[in-house]
């Protein structure tokens, strides 16, 4: 059975714990017009080169992650935040353990 987010207040940071050598998500909201997900990645792990229909954001909530869009190297800490433009690859690496929100906005 899918939980249901909302209208409920959450500690984001709490909302799951980080798991030995894995990615947990957690789609918080999903729509026609977009999705909202929550990830919590072991130190290390990643998201392999892929690119999305849509713009997408992610706002780091803790840790560090690498986020390549194209050619270009970004690195993020706990409070920042990057919107990845529709059809650029990208990719996501965990320089330490961290969690993001994914939120993905459809035309």
């Amino acid at each position: 059975m899918k939980e249901n987010y909302l209208s409920k207040i959450y500690d984001v940071c709490s909302m799951t714990d980080y798991q030995e050598e894995s990615i947990i998500s957690r789609t918080l909201i999903d729509k026609k017009i977009g999705t909202v997900t929550f990830f919590a990645f072991d130190k290390g792990q990643s998201l392999s080169t892929h690119t999305a229909p849509f713009d997408a954001m992610v706002q780091v909530i803790d840790g560090e992650v690498k986020i390549t869009i194209e050619n270009d190297i970004y690195n993020l800490k706990t409070g920042q935040m990057i919107v990845m433009p529709a059809g650029k690859p990208h990719s996501v690496n965990a320089k330490t353990k961290f969690k993001m929100i994914l939120i993905m906005i459809k035309e």
